[in-house]
């Protein structure tokens, strides 16, 4: 029972599209899923032209990642699992 509480981290790649740039991707997954997110890199043009990349490390239990990954999902961003990945 208390591993569902047990909070884990995820470590995901995702692109933004421009069409994106001006909605609250990462501040939904921290406020709708529960998440602690940390931005680990990160590009995204100034002036906003181009597709946005973010490398993220997701904390929470594994209902509030999944929470969030769906959420990602249906927005349809593409989404990399760098959590067994080495360093990048």
């Amino acid at each position: 029972m208390a591993a569902n509480n047990q909070l884990v981290n995820k470590r995901i790649r995702i692109r933004i599209p421009k069409n994106y740039h001006q909605e609250p991707v990462i501040s939904s997954l921290v406020s709708e899923c529960g998440l602690t997110v940390n931005i680990t890199a990160a590009i995204l043009g100034a002036n906003a032209v181009g597709d946005g990349w973010f490398d993220l490390e997701l904390r929470g239990t594994n209902e509030q990642i999944h929470h969030g990954l769906t959420y990602l999902q249906n927005l349809q961003l593409e989404i990399w699992d760098e959590t067994n990945v080495g360093s990048w």
